[in-house]
């Protein structure tokens, strides 16, 4: 059969299964030539971007015959070049300088951090929660502000698995400063030791996040690509820890693609450890199992995930040393106000509003704004069941879980720029659209730009806050626009690129091709007499 490279190209039956039907592919490596998507026929971007590499894939190009180079491997390969160019956006952060004496001192002189945009929180925080001392997380406490009226207790601020990857990573830093001293290994400051170290297993677990997604993908294994070349990543997999997260989602969606909720439910329980999001998948997966009548399968994973993140954290708890540092993280969340790059804060400036509590004394929570954001946030959600139950064809995983973490992000009192990240593996599995991805990934990067000018200050010939605001709204925008796209391809299944090879849901697992079992009721259009 012929097809024509500007078209979509066609399946027979004998490549593909309709919607409900009992053959599924599982696994690309068995995906034939017209199983596979094509981005060079479907996507101006990557015909373009293949005019240096020979062009589009020809009508009888052998497609998947490749000993090595498969699209994963390609994607990977991808995702270490862009990985590198993230370390070097940091790098001027970890430059070093003389500063007499033969005696080395980090170069973050003039407000470097802020001038060369390399700023991560990984380098300060190695001090800061008294790592380079030898310091164990929630054991160790400190005093902000010493001395003064708001003196105030301080330990480890990060969940249970991110405190104890920073711990694990400076013990590391000590080993490698030891075996430096004796001539085995190139020397250099502790921190700058302990960013390469943390650097190391963060791009390891991006890689990880590429390639659970590349797997969910199934036939558009060329999707991934886009997760490995998103300006996202240059800028902000190293800005914090985030990367963990993100692979502890995304093999834990593979996990359930591939009818393994328990492992799933491991996988997403980890991940919550590590960062609370993961957990929030949860959600769309509740109320697909709802829609499908697979809620015992559902309540395996929710177990599963329950009981993972319990016993992480137990220990933690239960040893009474531990309990008040294992807190901080919830405390110091419950006690933040707006943060910059918050919609709440976007509001308070501009309209000259001192916000839902008013003035606040020191220690003070902002009471009132934690239960706008709660509230806000459980209705999005509430409005995500009422899609996902009324749509007349059942969502995708990925299509709820984008509009969950999306609604969280957008009434949340904290955007860190990190958080970006968690968005980017769902989007891709989403909205395959590399033209609306990419526009929303660039205009979500080049927020780091005037965050940075605006931290430097005014005068210091940094940028006003309106204009730091102003990309802030921007990027809520293009995230909502995403928002819209999804619903809208939910309403339209007949538009959404994944469905068009005529499956259903390949992240799905028990759920793909699954008959509903509960649907609320849709108005029926009156006929004209």
């Amino acid at each position: 059969m012929s097809v024509d490279p500007g078209r979509t190209e066609e399946v027979d039956s004998s490549s593909s299964s309709p919607v409900g039907g009992e053959q599924r592919v599982d696994d690309t490596a068995s995906l034939g030539p017209r199983e596979r998507d094509r981005p060079t026929w479907t996507e101006s971007l990557a015909k373009h971007a293949s005019a240096p590499f020979g062009g589009i894939t020809g009508r009888h190009a052998a497609v998947g015959r490749h000993w090595f180079w498969t699209p994963l491997r390609v994607t990977l390969l991808i995702a270490v070049v862009t990985l590198a160019l993230g370390w070097f956006q940091k790098s001027p952060c970890i430059q070093q300088y003389d500063a007499g004496q033969g005696q080395l001192e980090l170069d973050w002189r003039s407000s470097r951090q802020f001038t060369a945009m390399c700023y991560s929180d990984i380098v300060p925080l190695y001090s800061a929660e008294r790592l380079d001392k030898g310091g164990f997380p929630y054991l160790t406490m400190w005093y902000d502000d010493e001395g003064k009226p708001t003196q105030h207790e301080r330990y480890m601020e990060y969940p249970v698995i991110t405190g104890m990857f920073q711990w694990f990573n400076a013990k590391l830093t000590d080993g490698w400063q030891a075996l430096a001293k004796q001539g085995w290994l190139p020397t250099g400051l502790p921190v700058v030791v302990y960013f390469d170290i943390s650097a190391f297993w963060l791009a390891l677990a991006w890689l990880v996040t590429i390639w659970a997604v590349a797997r969910t993908a199934r036939r558009r294994p060329w999707d991934a690509a886009f997760i490995a070349l998103s300006p996202l990543v240059i800028v902000h997999a190293f800005t914090n820890f985030d990367t963990l997260a993100t692979a502890c989602a995304a093999v834990g969606l593979l996990a359930w693609a591939r009818k393994r909720p328990v492992l799933a439910g491991i996988l997403l329980g980890l991940g919550g450890a590590a960062k609370l999001y993961p957990l929030f998948l949860l959600g769309p997966l509740l109320v697909l199992c709802i829609r499908s009548g697979h809620l015992k399968v559902w309540t395996r994973s929710a177990v599963a995930a329950v009981l993972t993140w319990a016993a992480i954290n137990a220990p933690f708890v239960l040893y009474e040393p531990l309990r008040k540092g294992w807190g901080e993280f919830f405390r110091r969340n419950s006690d933040r106000g707006a943060d910059p790059d918050s919609l709440y804060n976007v509001i308070m400036h501009w309209a000259d509003w001192p916000g839902f509590d008013g003035p606040l004394a020191f220690g003070e929570s902002p009471s009132v704004l934690n239960f706008v954001t709660a509230a806000l946030f459980i209705v999005a959600c509430l409005g995500v069941a009422f899609i996902a139950w009324h749509a007349p064809t059942r969502p995708r995983v990925a299509q709820l879980a984008f509009l969950v973490v999306a609604a969280f992000l957008i009434t949340n009192k904290v955007w860190s720029p990190q958080y970006s990240l968690w968005l980017v593996p769902i989007a891709v599995l989403a909205i395959p659209r590399w033209k609306p991805l990419l526009a929303w990934m660039t205009i979500d990067a080049l927020v780091w730009a005037p965050r940075m000018a605006y931290y430097l200050g005014e005068g210091n010939r940094g940028l006003p806050e309106d204009w730091f605001l102003g990309f802030v709204v921007a990027r809520d925008v293009a995230v909502l626009a995403l928002c819209a796209l999804v619903i809208y391809e939910i309403y339209h299944p007949a538009r959404d690129l994944v469905r068009k090879w005529g499956v259903d849901d390949p992240a799905g697992g028990v759920l793909d091709g699954a008959p509903d079992k509960f649907v609320l009721p849709r108005r029926t259009p009156v006929a004209a007499e």
